[in-house]
């Protein structure tokens, strides 16, 4: 059995994530671990929230609480949220979590044991008003390369570039907006990705056949510019302690670790957390020396976290010398913006995931944001996309074939799939054409590409509405109750398979199919062909219609929803 390890991009625990957040990471990965499993493969797919750093710090304080009650709550919340829109993670991790601690800890102890971390005295951005030093993102100003005004101390999200606060063209506090800053001295730990820059980027040209376009240029951008020693601890009182020999460092007591080093080591501390609460074990997935070669290890991310998975997070695997699994296909995808800007959370910009379900079911969303993945390049969201969407593919197409099928059966047949008649010229036609089909769909998300994916799956979706066109039980079953029962009986297990095929992108519409048409959930990907995939329900069989599937979004609907949320 094929092994499979998925993690997607941790989500920032600042609040309920949007759908840009969705679409490019958690939903593709779902996608894929609900397509690997139903194939037969072993899957865990682990997510967290991300719960250190000045994300965490800031949202606290706007919302008035603690960090830690604050997280608490929101981990819970953004569990619940995922859930709702359907996706099937293993587990859930947090990063505040023991695991993460100690894993951390670990591998900065064997970066410093290797030569690879040293301490300096550095410069860092002091706010005269706050009284206190400001880590990465309590900064932001003008980003020296390309002039966006509302850079962060750390990245630029206009341009992508890693930054560091002191980089910044008049910086300012995100705490208090005040311009009353210095540049003080202060001691943090650096990790010597200089001494890595040839490893890293071995290994990446050991591994990035596999890896699309996107990520590899990513990837070797910051290779070919140059790697720079990272800083890896913060002016921070919420975070992992900087520890020596089973101690707080001296005079580090009031310093954490960066997230963006604790961060992407929390997907091997949540699959600790996973096996600790499940009794399984973890190291089979992530030690080679313990079973982890037969792992294939996907990643998926939005393209601002390509530079921490392709040269930082390799960098503390890769120094550490210890047999650690590194990731095999990393899935970038571009921005899904809101019109004219971007998706934001810190600005409330777009739809939220929690908004979304209260307008709509998840599968509408899901549908949309799967074949609108920003792959090749960005996309933008618009109400008349995300309408045509639902109602052209999913309520004209998909929709109205399964309850046209069911209702004839049930008004003609009884609800019970009809006996009679042997395939002819037009079912083998109808085969040959779903064999080239699921071939494509399969082959498309083998490879994770996820638009083409949809477009598959919409395709086949129309070869049903074509063939029961050109059919006509309706017709046949004035002359010939035989054939009208061939045809029936056909279309009624093609339902059902597009139950099977659409289960990956809108799990609880096909889970509803399958019901309806006696089949048991999780429905395994078909593996035969379709004329024997075609005959899978058997003559006899008592089916109902389901309820109405998707309903279609009218015009005052966008209407209203572009007065609330914005979008014209």
């Amino acid at each position: 059995m094929t092994r499979v390890l998925i993690t997607s991009a941790l989500p920032y625990i600042n609040g309920i994530k949007h759908l840009g957040n969705l679409a490019g990471s958690m939903l593709p990965a779902d996608v894929f671990a609900r397509f690997k499993r139903a194939s037969g493969a072993e899957v865990l797919y682990i997510c967290a929230t991300d719960e250190h750093g000045t994300p965490a710090e800031l949202a606290a304080a706007e919302a008035g609480q603690d960090v830690r009650t604050y997280c608490d709550e929101q981990h819970v919340l953004q569990h619940d949220i995922g859930r709702a829109f359907g996706l099937s993670f293993d587990w859930f991790g947090r990063s505040s979590n023991p695991p993460n601690h100690r894993l951390t800890q670990h591998f900065a102890e064997v970066l410093e044991s290797k030569g690879l971390i040293e301490e300096r005295t550095d410069k860092m951005v002091y706010s005269i008003d706050d009284r206190r030093f400001l880590p990465d993102r309590y900064v932001e100003g003008t980003c020296p390369h390309c002039g966006f005004e509302k850079a962060r101390g750390d990245q630029c999200d206009n341009c992508g570039n890693l930054l560091d606060p002191v980089d910044l063209i008049n910086p300012y506090s995100k705490i208090s907006g005040s311009r009353n800053i210095e540049v003080r001295d202060t001691n943090h730990l650096y990790l010597l990705q200089t001494k890595l820059e040839g490893r890293i980027r071995e290994w990446v040209d050991a591994n990035s056949a596999n890896w699309p376009l996107l990520t590899k240029s990513i990837a070797y951008k910051h290779l070919d510019e140059g790697l720079i020693d990272r800083g890896i601890t913060r002016d921070l009182a919420w975070g992992i302690p900087v520890m020596k020999d089973g101690a707080p460092r001296p005079g580090f007591e009031d310093k954490v670790f960066y997230v963006w080093f604790d961060a992407p080591i929390e997907y091997i501390g949540a699959t600790v957390e996973w096996a600790e609460a499940e009794g399984k074990d973890w190291e089979r997935w992530w030690r080679t020396d313990k079973g982890a070669t037969d792992t294939e290890y996907v990643q998926f991310m939005g393209k601002d976290n390509v530079a921490f998975h392709t040269v930082s997070f390799p960098a503390t695997i890769l120094g550490s010398e210890e047999p650690w699994k590194t990731v095999d296909r990393l899935k970038a995808f571009n921005w899904l913006n809101w019109y004219g800007g971007k998706f934001s959370t810190s600005e409330k910009r777009g739809v939220f995931m929690d908004a979304a379900l209260e307008l709509l079911p998840p599968d509408l969303w899901r549908w949309y944001l799967t074949a609108n993945a920003p792959e090749g390049s960005d996309t933008a969201f618009t109400w008349e996309q995300f309408q045509s969407a639902v109602n052209k593919d999913l309520a004209d197409v998909l929709g109205n074939f399964v309850n046209r099928i069911a209702k004839f059966a049930e008004s003609k047949f009884d609800g019970v799939v009809p006996v009679g008649g042997e395939p002819g010229a037009l079912e083998q036609k109808l085969f040959l054409d779903l064999d080239a089909g699921i071939g494509e769909l399969t082959t498309n998300l083998e490879a994770i590409e996820v638009r083409k994916s949809a477009q598959a799956l919409r395709a086949l979706w129309v070869l049903g509405n074509e063939y029961l066109q050109e059919a006509a039980p309706w017709m046949a079953i004035k002359t010939d109750r035989d054939r009208a029962a061939v045809i029936v009986r056909t279309a009624l297990n093609l339902a059902a398979l597009y139950a099977r095929l659409s289960a990956p992108f809108i799990p609880f519409a096909a889970e509803k199919i399958a019901e309806a048409f006696g089949e048991t959930w999780p429905l395994a990907w078909p593996s035969e062909g379709a004329a024997v995939e075609l005959g899978r329900i058997e003559a006899g069989r008592a089916i109902r219609a389901p309820e109405v599937l998707f309903k279609k979004i009218e015009d005052d609907q966008v209407a209203e929803w572009a007065e609330r949320f914005g979008g014209a």
